[in-house]
């Protein structure tokens, strides 16, 4: 999967639109060269455009679709917020903003996880790598199933939760064995063959594996149907 991506972000701030700027003792943090600079650190991520206000952001969307919109609350003719209630495509927010209220609206709005200016690069990364499980899980099919929905929620917010089992942690360890192992990508089907376990736990296992950048995803076309997603090493590992 390539995840097409719009930057919605107040870049210079325009001292004559005050109401929209964030408190003088805010952090500005990351500007949006050093956002998009992440983003395209990472394979799977292209920046298609950004835009530096609320008006801009709406002729955007009247011309092209995007998988994933980064936008900051302060915008100088408006909030953020009220942006991502209008967006036909999932959200992140991105700010300085960082009173419970603002944050509060910004997921009741729709925001799918909410990142405080400053934030350390890997942090970014690890929830743009948790929403490319999130998609891998939640695109393989039109009927999805309880475990492919765990599994991708799982991705998306990724849990500080116990070590997993002795029994799942061998099972996790055999699905990275046999991505591993082989030259060519593999789907979650001859992952699920390879080692004698069900597609929906190999699913299950690869989306955790993505997630936590064990493993990348990516789409594997044929010549009709649907893509069909298969996996392999990151490049360097």
């Amino acid at each position: 999967m390539l995840a097409s991506t719009v930057q919605f972000s107040n870049n210079t701030h325009n001292p004559d639109s005050q109401q929209h700027q964030p408190p003088r003792n805010h952090p500005e943090g990351q500007t949006q060269n050093a956002v998009c600079h992440h983003l395209n650190s990472l394979d799977q991520y292209e920046v298609a455009a950004v835009a530096t206000s609320i008006a801009q952001a709406r002729e955007l969307l009247t011309t092209q679709s995007f998988d994933l919109a980064l936008v900051d609350v302060y915008l100088p003719d408006g909030s953020g917020i009220d942006l991502v209630r209008e967006l036909p495509c999932d959200a992140v927010v991105l700010s300085a903003a960082a009173d419970q209220a603002t944050v509060r609206s910004a997921m009741t709005a729709g925001a799918w996880t909410y990142l405080i200016k400053p934030f350390p690069r890997s942090a970014l990364v690890d929830r743009l790598t948790g929403y490319l499980g999130y998609r891998g899980a939640l695109d393989r099919s039109d009927e999805l199933t309880q475990a492919d929905i765990d599994g991708g929620l799982d991705a998306l917010r990724p849990r500080a939760a116990a070590p997993l089992p002795a029994s799942q942690s061998v099972t996790r360890d055999l699905v990275l064995d046999a991505v591993r192992g082989t030259a060519e990508p593999m789907s979650a089907g001859e992952v699920a063959a390879a080692i004698g376990i069900s597609r929906a736990t190999a699913q299950r296992y690869l989306a955790t594996l993505v997630s936590k950048g064990r493993l990348r995803m990516q789409l594997r076309y044929g010549s009709t149907g649907r893509p069909e997603q298969e996996y392999s090493l990151p490049p360097g590992a």
